[in-house]
Parts: structure tokens; C-alpha cells; sequence
């Protein structure tokens, strides 16, 4: 989920407002003293080499740190499973590739990844949104359309895409029985999953769920990460798991190789202990930062607003009161001080009223103080429009 994804939202600016829109990690978090060690150790132990296109043995290292964290999610996967990519955006595409041809069957979550969708319609992809609930995905609804569309005659989607941990925009992750649901229907109409996992390693309460991929035994799931969220966005590093044929297919349709000194200075920073260690520590500060907006949520906003309690990741997902669109509060929002992405952005089709009346919180660059200043410009947004109906 590398840069947010692409379009017209980039403009959403306004002079001293507190910008909650972003889902980029707070600069305090970037392990600025450990990467610069990492990078003298590559060059002092790999010289001239790191800098070549194929990259020293660090370069190389990094498929195998990339499998040992999946093996701790439970993922049985091997170095060799893995394809590194320009970020996990740069996955999803590469996948895009492989699976898609115009006019194909995408379902999706609704809302979900804006970037994704917009890979999704550059490929010509026909979308079908799906509905989504406290538990994410909406299971049981996903079975329904699969039934319905073999009863017409029509064909099951080619790919189905789902973040079913900490998801994106909502923050819902989707219990064990679903996943293992999904995965069964999943079979049965022969389609591939895409599991986008870019927050996977940042829950703050709860008891983990398995990724989709642990859960995988017809090598259907494909699955996606990046270092974005838990080393920093500008390392723009991402992968791709998969096994036997399709591995290699997604390789043949990566585009564009990986900066090998880059993923030499990622495989030496993760050797020596650093991520573990600082993943640890800045979930303690995104714990804290969720927990504020939360609590600003509960002391301001109008009783008729709704929002998402995530058990980590990044985002909450806020449904304003009946009558209320988050586009057109925006303007209003931004005179209190406050920015914030409108729901309509994360459905394929511009959204029904749940991206109408909905909005994404993003909890991770803000500081706490401007947490609340935010959350309390967009209550008294929120409550003049209602006081002027």
C-alpha cells in the first residue's frame, strides 16, 4: 500500500489544518541511526559490490528475511517463494499482470485500498464491490454473489482482493471461521485471493489471526507485503509470496528490478535484530495515538456518528449521522481545522451511502495533541451542518 495510492485527493490542503489523511508512519518512528549503520556495514563488508546491479550477498539475504517473518505469521514459505518488488503497490500490480486480462472479475471489499482499485480499473478489471461489516470481509455475502452469478451462468471473478488484517480504510480484520470460509469458496469456484498484509505486524490488542496464506493449502492465496509501515515508505520495498508456477509468472511481470543496495541495507538492518526491537517499541506509540482519537471520538462527536475500534494498523472508519456527506463536509472540516479522506474514494463505483456518510481517520502521523484538535474540528464541522438543516 505504498503512496496512499494516486488522485484528486492529493490536493486536500488547507493552512494549518491537522491533516488526518494520510496513512503514513510518524517521523519519529523512522530508524534513521540503525539504517545508516546497516548502510556502512554493507559497504564495508561488500564494498563496490553492493552498489552493482545485482547487489552484494545482503542483497540476496533479504528474500530469506522475508520468508523467516512469514514463517513466524505461520506462512510455510521458503526463499524462493518469494519476488521482491518497488513496494507492495508494485506487488499488487505485478499479481495484476499475471492473473488479470480486460474485462476479468475483480471482487474486492467495499470499502478498500484505493490504490488497489485504481490498479484494478487500469487493467480494465470489472469490479464488483463487496460488503464489509465489524469483521471485515462480509463472507456469508460473497458466498451469495458466487451462487447467484453460477446460477446465470456468469463466471466467478479471476482474483479476489481483501486486506483481512487491520484493513484498509475500516481497520476490521476478518475472524479465523471467515478466513477459513474464504478459502473453502475460494476452491470451489476456482479463483486465486489476494491477501494484502501491509499492517499484519502492527496489532495492539487482540489475539492474532493467521494470515490467509498459513491457511492456504491449494497454493490459491497470493500474498503481499511491505517494509513501508514498519521501516519507512521511502526504502520502497515490497513482495510478492507465492509458489511453483505463479511465482514465477509474477517474477516475469514485475516491472522494473528492486534497488539491490537498498535491499542490502534492509537484510543487514533486519539481521542484526533491529526490526523486531523497533517494531516492538513504535507499537506502543500507535497504540497510543489510536487510543486518543478514539477517546476524542467518544467525548465530541455527534451521538449519531459510528466509527470502527481497530485492533491495529492505522485507520478508523467514521459513518457521520444520517443526512451527512463527508465530500461535501470536507470544505467545512478544513475552516475548523481538519482534513480527513471522504468514504467515496475506497469504493469501485464512487460509493453508496456507506462511502457517502463515511470517512478515514488515519492515526498513525499525527501527533496526539493534534489528534484531538482534529477530532474536535470535525465535531463542530459535523455539528454546524446539522444545526443548519
Amino acid at each position: 500500500m505504498d503512496g496512499e495510492g494516486y488522485g484528486a485527493w492529493r490536493s486536500i490542503t488547507a493552512p494549518d489544518a491537522v491533516s488526518l489523511v494520510f496513512g503514513f508512519p510518524y517521523p519519529e518512528s523512522f530508524p534513521n541511526e540503525e539504517l545508516v549503520a546497516a548502510a556502512r556495514a554493507v559497504f564495508d563488508e561488500e564494498g563496490d559490490v553492493a552498489l552493482q546491479y545485482t547487489g552484494g550477498e545482503y542483497a540476496g539475504a533479504l528474500a530469506d528475511v522475508v520468508a523467516e517473518h512469514a514463517r513466524d505469521r505461520g506462512v510455510d514459505c521458503d526463499p524462493g517463494d518469494v519476488v521482491l518488488t518497488n513496494g507492495s503497490t508494485r506487488a499488487i500490480d505485478a499479481v495484476c499482470r499475471t492473473f488479470l486480462e480486460p474485462g476479468d472479475g475483480v471482487f474486492a471489499e467495499a470499502p478498500t485500498f484505493m490504490g488497489a482499485l485504481n490498479l484494478f480499473r487500469g487493467y480494465d478489471a470489472a469490479v464488483t464491490g463487496l460488503p464489509t461489516d465489524a469483521d471485515g470481509l462480509d463472507v456469508g455475502a460473497l458466498e451469495t454473489e458466487l451462487a447467484a452469478r453460477r446460477a446465470a451462468g456468469r463466471p466467478a471473478p479471476k482474483l479476489l482482493y481483501t486486506i483481512p488484517t487491520f484493513q484498509n480504510p475500516t481497520g476490521a480484520t476478518m475472524p479465523l471461521e471467515r478466513r477459513r470460509r474464504l478459502l473453502e469458496l475460494a476452491a470451489e469456484y476456482d479463483f486465486v485471493v489476494l491477501e494484502d498484509d501491509a499492517y499484519g505486524a502492527l496489532r495492539y490488542d487482540g489475539d492474532p489471526v493467521p494470515p490467509l496464506k498459513a491457511l492456504d493449502e491449494e497454493g490459491r492465496v497470493v500474498r503481499v507485503g511491505t517494509f513501508s509501515k514498519t521501516i519507512a515508505p521511502g526504502v520502497r520495498t515490497g513482495w510478492v509470496v507465492a509458489e511453483g508456477e505463479i511465482r514465477e509468472q509474477v517474477e516475469r511481470m514485475n516491472p522494473g528490478g528492486t534497488n539491490t543496495f537498498t535491499r542490502g541495507v534492509l537484510a543487514r538492518y533486519c539481521r542484526e535484530g533491529h526490526f523486531e526491537r523497533n517494531v516492538e517499541a513504535f507499537r506502543g506509540e500507535y497504540e497510543r495515538r489510536r487510543d486518543r482519537m478514539l477517546d476524542a471520538l467518544d467525548a465530541h462527536m455527534p451521538p449519531e456518528a459510528t466509527w470502527t475500534d481497530p485492533d491495529g494498523g492505522f485507520f478508523v472508519w467514521v459513518t457521520l449521522p444520517e443526512g451527512l456527506d463527508s465530500a461535501a463536509l470536507l470544505p467545512e472540516a478544513a475552516e475548523e481545522g481538519v482534513l480527513y479522506l471522504p468514504g467515496e474514494h475506497f469504493y469501485p463505483d464512487g460509493g453508496d451511502e456507506r462511502g457517502e456518510r463515511g470517512l478515514r481517520l488515519s492515526f498513525s502521523y499525527a501527533a496526539p495533541d493534534e489528534i484531538d484538535r482534529g477530532i474536535e474540528g470535525l465535531a463542530r464541522a459535523c455539528q454546524r451542518v446539522l444545526d443548519a438543516r
